[in-house]
């Protein structure tokens, strides 16, 4: 808890400096693009606080956020955390979908590979670290180039049913599949030489049996010490990949928020990527438990 804890605060704290240090005037910076009358100059001042110590500023900017008051866009003129939300379905929709297609097929590809002869290995390996190797960006370009334009199998933009979900999903899904394949495979197979897999097939198992019984939960327990990493490429990845499909969510948000110099967003934004990686480490702790019981006593 207390570890959730400092990962919020260095994450609130950051976004916070990061306002303090830009270059000219805090209320200019905050405004942004926006139109900086003085009565809205002053309201912004009075918000936040800015005519009071500089540590009373940031007490105060604490005990907003700890409020769920995640601040006001000066520029669309709403409430930030009204924004943010009306954006949430969108990307959950997409990372979801990311994920789910990533496990699959890091799944499929080690079970069919694991304890294999070589060659497949070997192809399955070079599969992976070129999924890996190949920015989303790419990824999703090459797949608009095929799927979109030249065969016309799916959308090019937009968000509306599943077949507009298949290629983002696929963009951020194959660079997970490569590094959850490689780890899910090696677990597999240490997994398969150990005593408890001899013993179980001196009882009779089949190998399938044995690698769906035993070996692949001891395998996932390394995979799962990746979802750290694999919520940071989703967060990050959905940036990138809806602004190239064109798809509403949280990553366009973040861009226009950039570009136009929206900084209430962008601070919101880095906050609560924070807050779902601390929610997600939480989940994984717990899953830790139920994959290994020998960490249930600890």
């Amino acid at each position: 808890m207390l570890t959730c804890l400092a990962v919020l605060w260095a994450a609130a704290t950051t976004a916070y400096a990061a306002l303090l240090l830009a270059p000219g005037d805090t209320v200019d910076n905050l405004v942004g693009d926006g139109v900086a009358t003085p009565e809205v100059r002053a309201a912004v001042a009075a918000e936040w606080g800015l005519d009071r110590p500089p540590l009373v500023q940031y007490l105060a900017y604490l005990w907003r956020l700890l409020h769920g008051d995640l601040g006001r866009s000066y520029q669309l003129q709403r409430g930030v955390g009204e924004i943010l939300l009306g954006q949430l379905g969108p990307t959950a929709e997409l990372t979801l979908a990311a994920a789910a297609t990533g496990v699959v097929l890091a799944l499929a590809l080690a079970l069919l590979t694991a304890g294999r002869s070589r060659w497949p290995r070997r192809l399955a390996s070079a599969g992976e670290l070129l999924a890996v190797s190949v920015p989303p960006f790419v990824i999703g370009t090459l797949l608009l180039a095929l799927f979109s334009f030249t065969l016309g199998w799916f959308p090019v933009s937009g968000a509306d049913g599943a077949p507009a979900l298949v290629l983002p999903a696929l963009a951020l899904g194959l660079p997970i599949a490569g590094v959850l394949g490689q780890v899910l495979r090696e677990g597999l197979e240490r997994a398969l030489e150990q005593p408890f897999a001899l013993t179980a097939r001196s009882r009779g198992l089949s190998e399938r049996a044995v690698v769906a019984r035993h070996a692949l939960r001891h395998a996932l327990v390394p995979a799962v010490t990746l979802t750290g990493w694999f919520t940071g490429a989703l967060l990050g990845g959905a940036v990138i990949v809806e602004t190239l499909f064109g798809r509403p969510g949280l990553g366009q948000v973040a861009v226009e928020a950039v570009t136009g110099g929206d900084l209430p967003v962008v601070m919101a934004v880095v906050v609560v990527s924070a807050a779902v990686y601390v929610v997600i480490s939480t989940l994984l702790d717990l899953l830790y438990r139920v994959i290994d019981p020998r960490l249930r006593g600890a």
